[in-house]
């Protein structure tokens, strides 16, 4: 297995690790930060998210330039992406920070795009990610590390930055299918 693919692996194996945290009824302590407690869970989640996230571009710059690109490592990156949004959304719905509804509508579109793309697999077309895909997936991490924290640093601003994140995660995930689908509606029609 190349390092791209250990990468990816990583990711996916992180995926726990961060909803232990987020979940874990033991509180490992707590500090106060701008008149707002938080839990040493709750910052170790994000970290821990965080990590995994960044790791989201790293295997596809090291695949891409080492030329080690592989069908295991086309599948898995996309997984592992969907897999570590999808948990921490499920987990924030969990915590009462996130309302469900959100969570369907994001993780129906992931759903809807890897439906799209396995249509178009069996057509023997490949749909690459879009530049679009990739600013939703940004987005939904920005907005998903505001809500894991509790809008920390940005808890005194008028509105809270994590409810325009998570607004804007809604927006761009939304769009984000529609172009994916718009795009290619061939795939569909001739199916």
């Amino acid at each position: 297995m190349n390092l791209a693919n250990r990468i990816t692996l990583a990711r996916i194996f992180l995926v726990p690790v961060v909803m232990f945290f987020m979940l874990v009824r033991y509180q490992f302590g707590s500090f106060n930060i701008g008149g707002i407690t938080m839990t040493y869970n709750e910052l170790i989640a994000a970290l821990v998210f965080i990590l995994a996230a960044s790791t989201d571009g790293l295997d596809g710059y090291i695949a891409r330039k080492r030329k080690i690109v592989t069908n295991l490592g086309k599948f898995l990156d996309p997984l592992a992406d969907k897999l570590l949004i999808s948990a921490a959304l499920i987990s924030l719905v969990e915590m009462q920070r996130l309302e469900a509804w959100i969570a369907i509508i994001i993780i129906s579109r992931e759903f809807a795009v890897t439906g799209l793309r396995l249509v178009a697999a069996a057509e023997g077309k490949v749909i690459a990610a879009s530049a679009m895909g990739k600013v939703k997936t940004w987005v939904q991490i920005v907005a998903t590390v505001a809500l894991m924290i509790r809008n920390v640093p940005f808890e005194h601003v008028g509105i809270p930055f994590s409810t325009i994140a998570m607004w804007a995660m809604v927006i761009i995930t939304l769009y984000s299918g529609y172009d994916y689908f718009a795009k290619n509606r061939n795939v569909i029609e001739y199916s």
